[in-house]
C-alpha cells in the first residue's frame, strides 16, 4: 500500500478509536446522562389538565377581578375628592382611619354622621348660610362664658401690681367692662406695662387664667399648663404678625366677608354687626395691635376680651 494510503488509513483508525473511547468512558456517560436530565427538566414536565381551570379557580379569579377593579374606583374616587375638595378630603381620610372604619361600610357611616352632626364634623366651607350664622352664634357663646372669668382674675392680680397708677387703670378698666362700658384705645394701652411682668405677663399667667383664656380664644383648654401657655403664646404671635400685614394693606382692600372674619377670629360676634361697624371695631383692634411690642402680646390676648365684650351692646 502506498505510504499516502497507509497514512490516510492510519488517520480513519484515530478518529474511530476517539469515537469509541469517548462513547465508552464512564465520566462522559454520566456526564451526557446529567445533560440529558437536565434538559428535560428545562423543557418541563408535559402540559397537564391544569389548563382547564377548576370550578374553584374560576370563583378566585373573579373575586381578585372585583377586588383589584374595587381599588381602581377608589383610588380614583380619592384622587377626585383630594383634588376637587381638598379640605373635605382631609376630614374624610381622618374618619376612615380612624375608630369609625373599623367596620364593613364604614364610610357610609361617615357621610350619615356628617350629616346628622355638620357643626362637629363638617368645616364652615361646608355649611349653608343659615348654618353659618347659628353655629359661630353657638361658638360665641362658648367664649362668652370665659369673659366674666377672665375678668375676675384681673381683679384679683390688682393687688399684686407694684405700680399704684397702674393699679388704678386695671380696676378702673374692669368696672366700666362690667357696667358694659366699651373701653377707648388709649385706656387699653395704658395698661401696657401690667401685661409684660408678674403678676399678667405671658409667661406668668397661673394655670386657670390660661384655661379661660384658652375657651375665649376657641381653643381647648384640657391641656398641661406649659402646652397652653405655648399653645396661646403662638397664637397670639400670628395674630399679631396678621395684624402688621393687615395694617399695611389697610382694612379698606378687605371684602365684607373678609372684614367679619378677621374680627370673629379676634373675639367679635360679627354675623349680627353691620359692615361699617365690624370694620371700625378692627381699626381700632388693629391700633391696639401694632403699637404692642412682643413682650406686651399678653395684653393683645386679654384684648380679645377688653375690646370685644361691650361693642355696640353685644354683652347680652
Amino acid at each position: 500500500m502506498p505510504p499516502a494510503g497507509k497514512m490516510a488509513l492510519s488517520r480513519v483508525c484515530w478518529a474511530r478509536a476517539a469515537l469509541w473511547g469517548s462513547a465508552v468512558t464512564p465520566g462522559s456517560f454520566v456526564t451526557r446522562r446529567l445533560q440529558l436530565g437536565r434538559s428535560v427538566l428545562a423543557w418541563g414536565a408535559p402540559r397537564s389538565s391544569k389548563l382547564h381551570l377548576s370550578p374553584k379557580a374560576d370563583v378566585k379569579s373573579l373575586i381578585s377581578y372585583v377586588v383589584t377593579t374595587t381599588k381602581v374606583i377608589n383610588g380614583k374616587y380619592h384622587r377626585f375628592l383630594g383634588r376637587h375638595f381638598p379640605r373635605f378630603y382631609v376630614l374624610y381620610t381622618i374618619f376612615m382611619k380612624g375608630i369609625i372604619s373599623i367596620p364593613p361600610f364604614a364610610n357610609y357611616l361617615v357621610f350619615l354622621l356628617m350629616y346628622l352632626f355638620p357643626r362637629q364634623l363638617l368645616i364652615q366651607h361646608f355649611w349653608t348660610p343659615k348654618q353659618q350664622i347659628d353655629f359661630l352664634d353657638i361658638y360665641h357663646a362658648l367664649r362668652k362664658q370665659s369673659h366674666l372669668e377672665i375678668i375676675s382674675y384681673l381683679e384679683r392680680v390688682i393687688p399684686l401690681i407694684s405700680d399704684a397708677g397702674l393699679q388704678w387703670h386695671l380696676s378702673e378698666m374692669c368696672t366700666k367692662i362690667q357696667r358694659g362700658i366699651h373701653p377707648a384705645i388709649h385706656d387699653i394701652l395704658a395698661l401696657r406695662k401690667c401685661f409684660c411682668n408678674h403678676p399678667l405677663g405671658m409667661n406668668q399667667l397661673q394655670a386657670l387664667h390660661m384655661k379661660a383664656l384658652s375657651r375665649a380664644m376657641l381653643l381647648t383648654p384640657y391641656l398641661p399648663p406649659p402646652l397652653l401657655r405655648h399653645r396661646l403664646k403662638t397664637h397670639t404671635t400670628v395674630i399679631h404678625h396678621l395684624d402688621r400685614a393687615l395694617a399695611k394693606l389697610g382694612v379698606a382692600q378687605l371684602t365684607a366677608q373678609e372684614v367679619k372674619s378677621a374680627c370673629y377670629l379676634r373675639g367679635l360676634n360679627s354675623t349680627h354687626i353691620a359692615e361699617d361697624r365690624c370694620r371700625t371695631w378692627l381699626g381700632e383692634w388693629l391700633q391696639i395691635s401694632c403699637t404692642l411690642k412682643e413682650a406686651e402680646l399678653s395684653l393683645l390676648l386679654h384684648n380679645v376680651v377688653l375690646l370685644s365684650t361691650n361693642y355696640l351692646g353685644t354683652r347680652r
